[in-house]
């Protein structure tokens, strides 16, 4: 053999086929409480766990019948489906763009590149969760769903019948899941993929081309696709994130109400904006957000960084986030601990940055 596997030039990329829940869509999150209040109406308590991994990717068909089973509830699938689908229904409309969405669908449609939506969501019900989104529907090459096809994801057919769609060869389109079930489908469908899965969802590492923990990690010059043009020094605008957290000399923990995070997963990185402690006090802050995994249990990690400040002044005190900006990935490391001089650079990018315009805009209407 004259040249290795590793060494034979990728394929162009002609067109790019995304997942929609999980992917685009914080649809995970805004329903969560949904299938636990459908269960206790039943005398049932939802096992978390099971949930989170489980379900992950799974077709409605397939979701349906396996929670009447593993809870052995007094329904056949169909009547299950009826009964909690308008629940469903009435939270997806709430349901946010998960971090780079937005900025990689304007991207793609900005420069002409075919771009499809492939979920195994039900066609209805993925115009049901993106009609809220300026844009969106429009801007799909494509738009199927798992009753388009034969068989929904891990069998390659959504992704054949999309690239099929867009008259481009398998070979030359790139999909962007978030689920093993996904990730497989578009091994089966011979095509390049990048997963950019949740913390629990483990196996894509080892079939993924390349595995991100945020959309706004997504190179696409590495692809052969357009780069994205809106940096703006070494600095990201990024649509506003909310966040309230407890911070206890400089490490932080997330305040929700039901006890579980209200941060998507894909909420990974170095960020910068503003800390508001009251009604008169902000203050400019890095702001790195990961995981981890001193315990046996990965648990989510900010550390705050007050830019020419002290700590102090964010001690042992709720916070309200505002963040603005992005920099950059992080590192297993970088979570915990970064050196004075990586801070103090950090520190000058983000301090820079939120007295520009295009950062402070943000802030206007929110602090």
């Amino acid at each position: 053999m004259s040249c290795c596997e590793s060494c034979k030039p990728k394929p162009k990329i002609l067109a790019v086929i995304l997942d929609l829940d999980g992917t685009l869509l914080d649809t995970e999150g805004t329903t969560k409480g949904v299938l636990e209040e459908f269960l206790a109406k039943y005398g049932k308590q939802i096992d978390r766990e099971r949930e989170d991994k489980k379900r992950l990717g799974a077709t409605q068909k397939e979701s349906a019948a396996g929670i009447v089973k593993d809870y052995d509830l007094p329904l056949t699938p169909d009547q299950y489906i009826k009964e909690i689908t308008p629940m469903y229904r009435e939270k997806w409309q709430k349901a946010k763009p998960l971090p780079g969405a937005n900025r990689l669908i304007k991207h793609l449609h900005k420069h002409g590149v075919p771009f499809a939506l492939a979920s195994n969501s039900l066609r209805e019900y993925i115009d049901a969760k993106i009609s809220h989104h300026r844009g969106w529907k429009e801007y799909f090459s494509v738009i199927l769903g798992s009753d388009q096809v034969q068989d929904g994801k891990p069998s390659p057919y959504l992704f054949e019948e999309a690239a099929k769609r867009m008259g481009v060869d398998a070979a030359h389109c790139l999909v962007i899941e978030d689920s093993l079930v996904g990730v497989r489908a578009a091994n089966a469908a011979k095509m390049k993929v990048v997963a950019v899965p949740p913390h629990a969802e483990a196996g894509c590492s080892s079939l993924a081309d390349s595995v991100l923990h945020s959309l706004l990690e997504f190179q696409p010059e590495l692809w052969g696709l357009p780069p994205f043009e809106d940096w703006i020094d070494n600095a990201l605008p990024i649509e506003p994130i909310h966040v309230s957290i407890v911070s206890v000399n400089g490490s932080a923990t997330e305040v929700a109400e039901d006890g579980t995070s209200a941060l998507p997963d894909q909420v990974f990185g170095l960020y910068f904006g503003w800390a508001k402690v009251d009604m008169n006090k902000s203050f400019k802050v890095v702001v790195s957000i990961g995981w981890d995994h001193c315990s046996c249990i990965a648990k989510r990690k900010i550390c705050t960084h007050v830019i020419d400040g002290n700590i102090d002044h964010l001690s042992d005190q709720q916070i309200q986030l505002l963040l603005v900006g992005y920099i950059r990935e992080l590192n297993g490391k970088d979570v915990t601990s970064m050196s004075v001089e990586m801070l103090e650079e950090y520190n000058c990018i983000a301090g820079a940055s939120l007295d520009l315009p295009v950062f402070v805009d943000h802030s206007s209407s929110c602090l």
